[in-house]
């Protein structure tokens, strides 16, 4: 499985996702957002809404 990069902040990681995969947001609990998608099949993660400097 391959890393996550560390120098984009959650909330652009979603909107990659929402690009390249058509995923979509289904609900959010504080920084937790779930998205969804349905290309090949449904599947769900929830990202964390994190900035870039907390993990740098």
């Amino acid at each position: 499985m391959k890393k996550l990069p560390r120098d984009i902040s959650g909330t652009e990681l979603i909107k990659l996702l929402s690009k390249k995969l058509g995923y979509i947001i289904t609900r959010q609990t504080g920084s937790h957002i779930r998205i969804t998608t349905q290309f090949n099949g449904q599947h769900h993660i929830t990202p964390y809404n994190y900035s870039k400097s907390q993990f740098n």
